[in-house]
């Protein structure tokens, strides 16, 4: 059976991460992975770190979506991959990688998924995941002092230099291809519950699909 494959987008802190952890855990007994497209930034190790902490990571480009279409062809049938890791420290992949799949349900999750065409006609179903940009400052402030090493300057100067004309740019028009737009961010569970709900009804379907085969 081919897996169902979602792509979750939405603006830095919105809650993308949320709502496909919350998504995973409501399929309990299903083989379901999260496939994070921040592990596909192109890997810049051939710069040096003032050069890497230039670059804007809030740029389509700055992806590696090349490989993520490869690897999302081979878990669409049925394999695994080793996605790769990021380091957000050293701006830069880690030389080990992480084995993904097989899965019923394969969630990508990122920023810029419903802004690059290619990769919005592998996905089965498109969310989009809305939150005022206030509280996204707010989450991306405090994700990045605790989790990733930054200074509040830092974090702010990249926000404003970046992230906000990106996210106007690329990120919060891509909602147009959404099929289903979360608002109030990972924390709105009436939404969570019904496409949880209608991916149980799809994957049973499908289920059937291959017994009468």
């Amino acid at each position: 059976m081919k897996p169902i494959i979602l792509g979750v987008a939405g603006g830095s802190g919105s809650g993308k991460t949320t709502v496909a952890l919350r998504l995973a855990e409501s399929l309990s007994g299903r083989r379901v992975v999260i496939v994070h497209h921040d592990s596909y930034y192109r890997d810049r190790a051939d710069l040096s770190p003032a050069e890497r902490e230039r670059l804007n990571f809030d740029h389509p480009d700055a992806f590696e979506n090349e490989l993520l279409l490869r690897h999302l062809v081979e878990l669409g049938e049925g394999g695994a991959i080793e996605q790769p890791i990021y380091s957000y420290e050293r701006h830069a992949r880690e030389p080990r990688t992480l084995t993904v799949g097989p899965a019923h349900v394969v969630i990508v999750e990122g920023i810029q998924v419903l802004a690059v065409p290619e990769l919005r006609e592998r996905f089965d179903i498109k969310l989009y995941v809305d939150c005022d940009a206030d509280e996204r400052l707010a989450r991306r402030l405090l994700r990045d002092l605790h989790e990733r090493g930054r200074s509040v300057h830092s974090v702010l100067d990249q926000y404003r230099s970046t992230v906000r004309p990106m996210h106007l740019q690329f990120v919060e028009p891509s909602k147009r291809w959404a099929d289903v737009v979360i608002p109030r961010g990972g924390h709105n569970q009436v939404a969570i519950d019904l496409i949880a709900s209608k991916l149980r009804e799809v994957l049973c379907e499908l289920e059937r699909e291959v017994e009468t085969a």
